[in-house]
């Protein structure tokens, strides 16, 4: 393809998802329009597909422990990762043993495979991996998910239930509970795939085994459901965050005495604008260099000259102290909390699993 091309389709990729959130500036919708038939013919197929195991054609395998499923309706990220390790604190607090199954998005190959935390993110994927080595949970990626919790509990035997990071549209995969995650876009334009950003279609109707998490500052769907509580825990040093040590909020406040022009603030993920947004948010002044969502890293995207870096767990996962000599950069942690409503919600969930809280 030529250069020619490929900006071309960056600017249709770019028009057709402010069509998708409503975002096209008063413009017709006109490209959204004409991939409405491709949408039917995908909700042809997903119906299709999902009627094969309602009808018994197709089989929901078994699993010996309870499945959590996060994830969420529409493409691009809404906060599942950060919804997942805040629900095995969750868990973790009533005396569970947890474990996780991914898929393992943005990784170079679709092995399955058990997480250690020497792996690498290229290997297993960005947030699997961060998951582990911020949770120290035992994780599994694969493309099968049920394969990979299969290994999983072969390896680890002692666990008594898992997560798995996405999978709502993984039909073989059991699911006991779907926590269903959405952020301020909430259904967008209400159209499946590739018309509209809906990779099922919307159920509006409170269901017994799902429960619905609002990663913004209201509901943005018609669902009920409750806000997660999101804000920046602080800032570290990469060789400090490699060893292990916390996020500061000092930290993170002193770089506010740096000048915009010393600051450069990166993100590789699906809306990196939330990021410089609570940035901005602290008071910090900077310039911004947003990456593709799961950027690997295989290139330092900024200029050696570059005197500070502030960027995410999820980038900082993919980048070693020793590749940036010459710059300063912090990583910046999320503090994501689930409200009590929902932490009971939850727990009202175990019960009914035979998953009882422990004795206190």
């Amino acid at each position: 393809m030529t250069q020619q091309g490929e900006t071309l389709g960056q600017r249709l990729a770019s028009r057709l998802e402010r069509e998708w959130y409503a975002q096209a500036g008063g413009l017709t919708p006109w490209l959204s329009g004409l991939l409405r038939p491709l949408s039917w013919l995908y909700a042809g197929l997903s119906t299709s597909r999902a009627l094969l195991y309602r009808w018994g054609w197709k089989k929901t395998a078994q699993l010996p422990v309870p499945v959590i499923v996060v994830g969420n309706w529409i493409v691009g990220g809404a906060g599942k990762t950060p919804t997942t390790l805040a629900l095995i604190q969750v868990l973790q607090k009533q005396g569970l043993r947890v474990g996780v199954i991914s898929r393992g998005y943005g990784r170079n190959n679709e092995d399955l495979r058990l997480i250690q935390s020497d792996s690498l993110a290229s290997e297993v994927g960005d947030e699997p991996l961060l998951i582990h080595l911020r949770s120290r949970v035992p994780v599994a990626v694969g493309r099968d998910r049920v394969a990979a919790a299969q290994a999983l509990l072969q390896a680890h035997p002692e666990l008594q239930i898992l997560i798995s990071d996405d999978g709502l549209q993984h039909l073989r995969l059991p699911r006991d509970l779907a926590v269903l995650v959405f952020d301020e876009r909430g259904l967008g334009n209400g159209r499946l795939l590739p018309a509209g950003p809906l990779r099922q279609r919307a159920r509006l109707q409170a269901e017994a085994k799902q429960l619905v998490l609002y990663n913004a500052a209201q509901p943005s769907t018609p669902l009920p459901g409750h806000l997660a509580q999101r804000r920046l825990a602080g800032a570290v040093r990469l060789q400090d965050w490699w060893q292990g040590r916390p996020a500061s909020l000092q930290a993170l406040h002193e770089l506010r005495q740096r000048p915009e022009s010393a600051l450069l603030a990166t993100a590789g993920m699906a809306h990196p604008q939330r990021f410089f947004k609570m940035l901005a948010e602290q008071g910090l002044r900077f310039q911004t260099l947003p990456l593709p969502d799961h950027y690997n890293f295989a290139v330092i995207p900024w200029p050696a000259a570059s005197p500070t870096v502030l960027l995410t767990e999820k980038d900082a996962i993919k980048l070693r102290p020793e590749r940036c000599p010459t710059t300063e950069v912090w990583v910046v942690a999320l503090d994501f909390r689930l409200d009590a409503a929902f932490e009971q919600a939850l727990c009202e969930q175990l019960q009914g699993l035979g998953l009882g809280a422990r004795d206190r």
